[in-house]
């Protein structure tokens, strides 16, 4: 077989594969010799069909079917003799004339891009050293009482902090009917909590169960509702019920209800801090992680297969999917995954780069360390290693995570790295 390769644009390839008719005619003669001892037409006893009337017949689907064939087990031979990898399914197009003994197609393709790693010199990274103190664990202490806590009818003006059970009915100035969403019934609203639009919350602060408030009010310009933006508006308000919230004690009780069985708060306490201290060095690492990422793909600019963006772009959309409880029916834009399929695709083959060049495999004990971490946080953690190292298939994300970590530590070693004192609050959030 002859074989040529023509550059497309970008990292597309044509691969034009030349067959011998020498080879395809003697494999179809061959297969009408095999199919004439069996074969069956009206007029002739079994096995007795002159080849000349199997030719006329069924000459043509056997040569297809030849060079169907010849065209799987050439092609990858082709591949070899070229040095090319496609990166997804190849187009076809086949060239075929009997009359002319022309035998041939092309399968066009992407490659996967070819480049040395840029340099990092002069890069910088910046780490967050933060050290966990007690009132990090004290604050986070009263963040799951809040989370916890319970609310008491009472008998007095409503206050900022207090749950208002409120009915409301909203007009556009000038307007007789409710505009659409602007009529609730039985609605839970916490005062100061910043849920309704500025100036709903504030105006029902003093109010007492049973009272008809009025509130005149204006949408704000950056409202998400295009038709209700600068509008002003007038809500009727009944208020149904004022409740007051209350915090739980931080008792055995307390305790039990995060997994302490026995109530012990001095444990209760060891297990949040712990849960704390995992969480921060998460936090670190994917702060690392990031910048890592970043400089890696700002120091290798490279061009990217368009058919692997779009396979990534079709896994977004699944993991979205099931996300939203696997509504399979859901179908999303394109439009919205691009971005982030493009860096995914694009850090997958730096980061293969990086490993191939460096020569870099999966730490063992970095593994195990990365597995009996993940395990620590459930109630048996020998099951969850066991689960991990009872099939390769469970190990392998675990190793692509430990090998990226090393990857990171690599990039670390080639730029500056300056740690930056922080607070938990401040690395955490207010959410933490």
């Amino acid at each position: 077989m002859q074989v040529s390769v023509e550059t497309g644009a970008g990292l597309e390839r044509r691969l034009t594969v030349a067959l011998e008719p020498e080879r395809i005619e003697s494999a179809v003669e061959n297969r009408l010799r095999d199919f004439s001892r069996s074969a069956r037409l009206p007029g002739f006893r079994p096995g007795k069909v002159p080849t000349r009337l199997l030719r006329q017949r069924y000459g043509e689907q056997i040569r297809s079917e030849v060079v169907g064939e010849l065209m799987q087990s050439t092609f990858g031979e082709a591949l070899v003799q070229e040095g090319l990898n496609p990166v997804a399914q190849p187009t076809f197009d086949l060239d075929m004339n009997p009359q002319a003994g022309r035998y041939a197609y092309t399968a066009t393709f992407e490659v996967l891009p070819e480049f040395e790693l840029g340099s990092l010199a002069g890069k910088q990274v910046k780490r967050p050293v933060v050290e966990l103190l007690d009132a990090d664990l004290e604050a986070l202490i009263e963040r799951l009482r809040e989370q916890r806590k319970t609310f008491n009818e009472v008998d007095r003006p409503a206050q900022d902090g207090d749950r208002l059970k409120i009915s409301f009915t909203g007009t556009l100035a000038g307007e007789q009917e409710s505009f659409p969403g602007g009529v609730g019934t039985n609605f839970q609203l916490i005062l100061g909590s910043g849920q309704m639009i500025p100036g709903f919350e504030a105006g029902l602060v003093g109010a007492t169960a049973g009272e008809e408030r009025v509130l005149d009010l204006s949408f704000p310009d950056s409202y998400h509702a295009e038709h209700l933006k600068g509008k002003a508006a007038s809500f009727v308000v009944t208020v149904h019920a004022v409740t007051e919230p209350k915090l739980p004690e931080i008792d055995a009780d307390f305790a039990k209800a995060f997994g302490v069985e026995d109530g012990d708060l001095e444990r209760f306490r060891e297990d949040v801090r712990a849960n704390m201290s995992r969480e921060l060095k998460q936090r670190v690492e994917a702060r690392v992680r990031s910048q890592v990422m970043d400089l890696l793909l700002e120091a290798n600019p490279i061009e990217i297969p368009k058919a692997l963006i779009t396979q990534e772009i079709q896994s977004l959309k699944e993991q979205m999917r099931q996300n939203l409880r696997g509504n399979t029916q859901l179908e999303l834009p394109d439009n919205l995954f691009t971005d982030n399929a493009r860096r995914r695709v694009a850090l997958g083959l730096v980061l293969a780069q990086v490993v191939k060049a460096n020569q870099i495999k999966a730490d063992p004990a970095r593994v195990r360390e990365a597995v009996e971490d993940m395990a620590s946080t459930y109630e048996n953690p020998q099951e969850v290693v066991d689960f991990y190292y009872s099939n390769k298939d469970h190990l392998a994300s675990v190793e692509a995570l430990a090998l990226e970590g090393q990857v990171v530590d690599w990039v670390l070693t080639q730029v500056a790295v300056e740690d930056q004192p922080q607070n938990f609050q401040e690395l955490m959030g207010p959410t933490a």
